[in-house]
């Protein structure tokens, strides 16, 4: 399998795009919005006409209301993968920038099947982070091992593990990597040239017709639905609601956008088995290629190992 990870606007998908039909690839989406129905313009969920030229799978899997976990998407990922393996001619490319859903494929990670409690989260919530930290310390110290004190999302994501299950997070969790062959590329480069590309996709999205887009979102499913609450959405809001101009919403989704791909390229950059290439090569498609060549003639694509 072929994974292209890195931050919003790199460039992912068009690479997937020229590698998919040099391979006969199937595209497989690791992005945590683009598997809801709708959501298309400000996630920028692949075009029809894209979806037409090259298999695209994992991507709109479940309406705008509905919950999709971690443990839900890794199953459906993992049961597509053994699907498209047993064809025997198609490779499995797996793109996106959601780091977790990456993680739960590379790494295999055990994932309590534990669905998201929505009043129990509120209750631990309710105590305070040093309090359900503390807690959390008496009732599983190893998880503690892995949480940092200030770590609010994952304190609470393993005390709602604990009270759901009645056992310690870390008992039910792991890793149980898959055994087939990976190769792990990155997309990145000049930071000044991903502020320019995130700028331009900003204002590519206006032009789409992003607007109409959450003015229907809106329209169908309330203000108050969380995903209207998420990057791009969230700054359109106001402006589609009249409470401010289009070019504030524009500069808030361009801000907050960069700041969101900074933590991306955190997150990626920690992962040594990454192979990096420069975003902004022109000849970026053959580098690739030529690295695919050279990494098969080596044979790691026989000692399923990450190169």
């Amino acid at each position: 399998m072929l994974i292209i990870g890195g931050a919003t606007a790199t460039g992912k998908s068009g690479l997937a795009m020229a590698l998919a039909e040099r391979l006969n690839g199937a595209i497989l989406g690791a992005d945590s919005r683009q598997v809801y129905r709708e959501f298309d313009i400000g996630t920028a969920k692949p075009s029809q006409v894209d979806q037409n030229r090259v298999p695209h799978h994992l991507i709109d899997l479940c309406d705008p209301t509905e919950t999709l976990t971690l443990a839900e998407y890794q199953q459906q990922a993992q049961g597509l993968i053994r699907q498209l393996h047993q064809t025997g001619n198609v490779v499995p490319i797996l793109v996106g920038g959601t780091g977790l859903y990456i993680d739960a494929i590379v790494k295999g990670l055990k994932i309590p099947p534990v669905a998201p409690q929505s009043a129990l989260r509120q209750q631990i919530s309710d105590l305070g982070q040093s309090h359900a930290y503390a807690l959390l310390q008496s009732l599983d110290p190893a998880a503690t091992q892995r949480i940092h004190p200030n770590d609010a999302v994952r304190t609470v994501r393993a005390l709602e593990i604990f009270y759901v299950t009645g056992q310690p997070p870390s008992a039910l969790q792991g890793e149980n990597p898959p055994t087939y062959p990976i190769l792990y590329l990155g997309l990145d480069g000049d930071i000044h040239a991903l502020h320019r590309r995130i700028a331009q996709r900003t204002h590519t999205m206006i032009e789409m017709g992003f607007e109409e887009e959450v003015l229907h979102l809106v329209k169908k499913y309330g203000a108050d639905l969380p995903l209207l609450q998420t990057l791009g959405y969230a700054e359109m809001l106001p402006y589609v609601q009249g409470d401010t101009s289009l070019d504030t919403a524009i500069e808030a989704i361009i801000l907050h956008t960069r700041q969101f791909a900074k933590r991306q390229r955190t997150w990626f950059r920690n992962r040594a088995t990454v192979h990096w290439f420069d975003a902004n090569a022109n000849d970026l498609v053959d580098r690739v290629w030529d690295w695919l060549i050279q990494s098969h003639r080596g044979e790691a694509l026989g000692q399923g190992q990450e190169t």
